[in-house]
């Protein structure tokens, strides 16, 4: 214990007293240093470390945009492996992490204040054998719908390797499940230069909609051979690194000055290349939206407005949409939650995956008329009469619609557009 200090407020009249003041106060200091200051600019990482596989990211703003900034900070070399009617890429992550003896790490994106989880990102770090840090990332993210989207699409514009690995889906569903991915990259602010895509299944039909996505732009898409092994994918992967490796500019530098020198996948190190110059930009053609292309014709417009408003007077109906099968886009809406752009999305998703399962089974090419009972609500999917290329998505309350009856209510429905012709 201290000594107590003489009467009047004088200093102890012993030196350990002092020795401790300077013990704390050292200790309190050392704890308002930045650590970043002391980090290996090569190893910095994205988030704090809560756990031997886990990381945290507390943010003020959407997790996208969140998450480019720390790009934009950390600049870090990876691969991003997109889904399009599959979810491999998460279990290709494992299957990588487990042949090199590696964890799957976890990136939670929490809100600044309240803790609240807004997001959770997997990935895995590559092994390379030069010690250099190159990541691979899953954009299948846990996250709300448009947060899923808005962060797959910063992970694929500013990774140096974009993968697609794309499922069993109609001709029309591949069209539609690329578009957004086109539109993104015509929109701006894409930094990435190289698609891979793998094809689950057949390849012509993927070779021909992924030659379209490159069109127009200075992004180099090449499509593989169909790939059924998760070796064989990683196998490509690796390849195409090995290709385009030497050729990537490191974002923000100038390559006479820094030239470009990214790992090698599973080879020896070897020394850094001579400078590239960066690749050619080429000026975009404007391509609009799916919020931006033009409207149905009013008359068209009007009779679809009219069908999904007596389709929402109906004994247990939630809500309704006619959207275009090709784009994904909602035509008419009507009811509450869920909006019309996600019963839109999952009704193209839904009839898609259904009508690959049919022509797989060989039961026919014709687009489904489906009726689907969850926990709580019942959903109806099916074409919109004299109108091709549209179909209806509608959801209705398990405790006050019969299923049988209301599918029947649907169909009574098709005669506005009799009345109409």
């Amino acid at each position: 214990m201290s000594s107590s200090p003489p009467p009047g407020g004088g200093a102890p009249d012993t030196p350990e007293a002092w020795q401790a003041t300077r013990a704390q106060t050292a200790l309190a200091t050392q704890v308002m240093r930045d650590g970043d200051d002391d980090l290996d600019p090569q190893r910095r990482e994205i988030g704090r470390q809560v756990g031997p596989s886990e990381r945290e990211l507390f943010v003020s703003c959407a997790p996208a945009e969140a998450l480019q900034q720390q790009f934009d900070h950390v600049d870090p070399d990876y691969i991003a492996v997109h889904d399009i009617g599959t979810t491999s890429s998460r279990r290709l992550l494992a299957g990588i992490a487990a042949a090199s003896k590696r964890a799957v790490q976890k990136l939670h994106i929490r809100r600044q204040g309240y803790g609240t989880a807004l997001a959770t990102l997997e990935y895995v770090e590559l092994p390379t054998s030069d010690g250099s840090r190159l990541l691979m990332f899953s954009t299948e993210v846990e996250a709300d719908t448009v947060s899923r989207h808005d962060l797959a699409r910063t992970l694929m514009a500013h990774s140096r390797l974009a993968v697609i690995m794309v499922g069993e889906l109609p001709g029309h569903a591949l069209e539609s499940a690329f578009k957004p991915l086109h539109d993104d990259i015509l929109g701006g602010s894409w930094s990435n230069r190289h698609l891979l895509v793998l094809p689950l299944t057949g390849t012509s039909a993927v070779a021909h909609v992924a030659a379209e996505l490159g069109r127009g732009t200075v992004v180099d898409v090449r499509t593989t051979p169909q790939v059924t092994r998760p070796a064989d994918a990683w196998g490509f992967i690796n390849g195409t690194w090995a290709r385009i490796r030497d050729m990537l500019p490191r974002r923000g530098d100038a390559p006479p000055e820094r030239p470009s020198h990214f790992p090698r996948i599973g080879e020896s190190a070897s020394a850094p290349p001579a400078p590239s110059a960066p690749l050619a930009m080429r000026p975009m053609p404007a391509v609009p939206t799916s919020r931006q292309r033009p409207a149905a014709p009013s008359a068209a417009a009007g009779i679809l407005d009219r069908y999904v408003h007596q389709l929402g007077e109906l004994t247990g109906m939630v809500s309704c949409c006619v959207f275009e099968l090709s784009s994904g886009r909602p035509l008419a809406h009507a009811g509450a939650s869920p909006g019309a752009d996600d019963l839109a999305q999952h009704g193209t998703e839904l009839l898609a995956s259904i009508a690959g399962t049919c022509r797989a089974m060989g039961l026919g090419h014709a687009l489904p008329d489906a009726a689907i009972t969850l926990g709580a609500h019942h959903l109806l999917l099916r074409a919109v009469p004299k109108h091709p290329g549209l179909a209806l998505h509608a959801v209705l309350d398990k405790t006050h619609a019969n299923l049988t009856l209301a599918r029947l209510q649907v169909q009574r429905m098709d005669a506005i557009f009799d009345e109409a012709a």
